[in-house]
């Protein structure tokens, strides 16, 4: 007999609410929780998916353990006594550092992952720490942590509210938004124009978002930095700035003047291939609307100038007076954020706190950047211990990061690695020890990530829709015990780990004078959480912490993880409203508006409007049925759109002899690939484009659906050797490609 049950859809960062479909402990529909505070019903293919993506097959069920060079079938017990095995001794012998860290996308998709990485980390004590964050988003995390002081501290789009909405190499219709959490994000976009809004798009391809827009401009790939000084040149010479509400939170004002002198459109126009005119026209118009949002996402991230890209988005809000202001893009406050302490100075953010051993690059938010993760493998150096074992947490860097070929011999050279991963594939085929979590139905979900970056504050939580399976451990309970095998506790009773972290955080908290249990018993309001595990202990903390919490018992009102499970499709906290200055951790205590990394950046985006541009640049792209590499062994969700092609342009095919649906060489690099040509005019001029996370054809993985169309490796067109020098950012986007016909 069937039933339904609640789920929060962990497989993009709209973080719709879902109504599963349930026969026995097998999920066999899934559709929109038309009753969710939040997404109210929508959903897209991905969450329609769901059950398949649950089901799949060739989800590992049990621990395997590499035994006389092959993996094979384990005891959880026989998995974490290996990885005690394996990790302690290289710790002992070579130290922390030795001991890399590798933390995929999925992992801010999952409650276990937001709450056990940070402490194996702090274990540890390793600075080789590599994730995701430095193929996407890190510019972004930068250029906030120099204005604001807090890398975390994201304005987003008042979406539901602004009058004009500029998008920089951003997608949403196929992405669903990133770095802005908003379900149904097309119907928010439709319902601005719909309001009399004005939609406008920078992006070198003509995408499902660039052709709803009210204008497309098709700026030359890797130019969006340039373009955005110009335009912030053009309201500080015209006199069209208006910093309204910020002017007493604001310092540099004069000096980001001076800097941008040098960029006036007329400058940019050629390296940017958009006409002087048309940027001068975005800027008034910028400036003369009502309420006005400026959003860049990965286009503009994974680029050579990424963070002053990101940096110059915040620059436009804050000059048009839209920072922080309804319609404009302000700053979400999640339920399980911090206390708000009072507005002030604080301790700033710094870059380069240490830096890679091979070459040097500086640390960003205590990260390396991932395209170094092989050369800090396979090089030795007199600069100390090369990485000599693995914890690698969803993460498949052989198709993420640049050079997967160099990376793929890399991991062989290992003396140890551990993944925890569901599957099988190009990058935990190499492991000594595989972690398979349950099925997403089986486990509990949080957003403590993505409900920092939503679009309107709400708190939500579902508990797993489907019992655990005999024989499987939930993925609170393998990272719990991974970090004690991997720091020297194993053995230890995983709740150890969950109570460790609550006795020192209400420890901290009774000391705070500015927390609502100051000066109360730690161990009495430790006694005092509700929950049936350790993760539910420690999310109810949280809550009763944050922003909105009852203050165990301070503030009656409050939330709780009680009074959440009471409200099982969730609970509105309110649209975003103003919050400076109380975001600002700077030490200034204001926004400071050209920090001195920015400036020294400035010169090289100054030589990029001489540079002489590729005749072949190559971008990516993202389909609406894929997340990087996760969904290609879902039948359901491959095939039509979502294919690995070249996108290249009738022009530059008639010139180079290549032929629709014929298979067309692309080099770049760091080698090449072959793949199918989809000639479109989707594309501009001079531009080529391959989606990412493809190249399922390598040996020893089990993801049956996906090898039997593989695609290709963008990524291994790339050498690893281009970054974002302040973020450590991979260049994905506007880097040189040559293509030719085979044959």
């Amino acid at each position: 007999m069937s039933r339904t049950a609640l789920r929060i859809c962990p497989l993009c960062e709209a973080t719709c609410g879902l109504t599963l479909t349930i026969d026995g402990t097998r999920v066999t529909g899934a559709r929109g929780d038309r009753d969710d505070v939040f997404s109210k019903g929508f959903i897209c293919p991905k969450g329609a998916s769901f059950g398949a993506v649950d089901g799949d097959p060739d989800r590992l069920r049990t621990p395997l353990v590499r035994r006389d060079g092959e993996l094979r079938e384990a005891t959880w017990e026989e998995a974490f006594d290996a990885v005690a095995a394996g990790i302690r001794p290289v710790v002992e012998r070579h130290g922390p550092h030795s001991v890399g860290v590798v933390l995929g996308n999925p992992n801010v998709h999952t409650m276990a992952g937001a709450l056990y990485p940070p402490v194996l980390l702090a274990a540890l004590g390793t600075r080789s720490l590599f994730t995701a964050s430095t193929l996407d988003q890190m510019p972004k995390h930068v250029s906030s942590g120099l204005l604001y002081g807090d890398a975390n501290a994201i304005p987003v789009p008042d979406l539901d509210h602004t009058d004009h909405l500029l998008l920089i190499g951003a997608n949403p219709l196929e992405s669903n938004g990133s770095l802005c959490t908003a379900p149904d994000f097309p119907g928010k976009l439709k319902a601005l124009k719909a309001r009399g809004g004005t939609l406008t798009v920078v992006d070198p391809r003509r995408t499902r978002t660039a052709r709803l827009a009210d204008r497309h401009i098709a700026v030359r790939p890797g130019a969006d930095a340039l373009l955005l000084a110009a335009m912030a040149h053009v309201l500080l010479e015209e006199d069209l700035a208006d910093l309204k509400d910020l002017a007493p939170h604001v310092e540099g004002l004069p000096e980001l003047r001076e800097a941008v002198s040098d960029f006036a459109p007329e400058e940019v126009a050629a390296a940017c291939d958009v006409d002087a005119a048309v940027i001068r026209t975005l800027a008034r118009e910028l400036a003369a609307a009502p309420t006005a949002a400026v959003y860049g996402r990965i286009g503009s991230c994974t680029v050579p100038h990424g963070t002053l890209a990101s940096w110059l988005v915040d620059v436009l809000n804050i000059l048009t007076g839209n920072l922080d202001r309804p319609g404009g893009a302000l700053f979400p406050q999640a339920a399980t954020d911090r206390t708000p302490r009072p507005a002030g100075p604080g301790r700033g953010f710094a870059l380069g706190r240490w830096h890679s051993r091979v070459s040097g690059h500086p640390e960003a938010k205590g990260e390396l950047p991932i395209s170094a993760l092989a050369e800090e493998i396979d090089t030795v150096t007199d600069e100390g211990e090369p990485v000599r074992a693995l914890v690698c947490v969803a993460a498949n860097p052989v198709l993420s990061a640049p050079d997967g070929d160099r990376l793929d011999k890399a991991l062989g050279s290992l003396d140890f690695m551990v993944s925890v991963d569901p599957y099988l594939n190009e990058t935990s085929r190499h492991a000594d020890v595989v972690l398979p979590p349950p099925p997403p139905a089986q486990s509990p979900h949080h957003d403590f990530a993505f409900n920092t970056l939503a679009v309107r504050n709400q708190v939500r939580y579902t508990r797993p829709a489907v019992p655990l399976e005999p024989g499987r451990m939930a993925e609170t309970e393998i990272l719990a015990r991974l970090v004690l095998a991997a720091t020297g506790m194993h053995g230890a009773e995983p709740e150890a780990v969950d109570a460790m972290v609550i006795e020192q955080s209400l420890g901290k908290a009774a000391k705070d004078p500015h927390s609502p249990v100051h000066g109360r018993d730690p161990r009495d309001l430790a006694a005092r959480l509700t929950g049936v595990n350790g993760p539910e202990r420690r999310l109810d903390m949280v809550l009763r912490l944050g922003p909105y919490g009852d203050g165990f018992g301070a503030r009656p009102d409050g939330l709780s993880l009680e009074k959440l499970l009471a409200h099982p499709h969730g609970i509105d906290l309110g649209p975003l409203r103003p919050r400076l200055p109380q975001p600002l951790r700077t030490r200034s205590g204001r926004i400071e508006l050209l920090p001195a990394p920015i400036a020294g950046d400035l010169p090289r985006l100054r030589a990029a409007r001489r540079a002489n541009p590729a005749a072949l640049v190559l971008v990516g792209r993202r389909h609406l049925r894929s997340n990087n590499s996760w969904m290609h062994n879902v039948p359901a969700l491959t095939g039509g759109s979502n294919r690995c092609t070249v996108h290249i342009h009738p022009d530059d095919a008639g010139r180079l002899g290549i032929a629709d649906g014929a298979p067309v060489r692309v080099k770049g690099a760091g080698g090449e690939v072959t793949a199918p040509a989809e000639v479109t005019a989707d594309v501009r001029p001079g531009v080529v484009s391959l989606p990412h996370g493809w190249g399922h054809d390598r040996p020893g993985t089990r993801l049956a659906h996906a090898a039997t169309d593989p695609g290709v490796n963008v990524n291994q067109l790339l050498d690893g050797s281009l970054l974002d020098p302040l973020s450590g950012n991979a260049v994905l986007n506007g880097v040189p490609v040559e293509l030719a016909p085979v044959g």
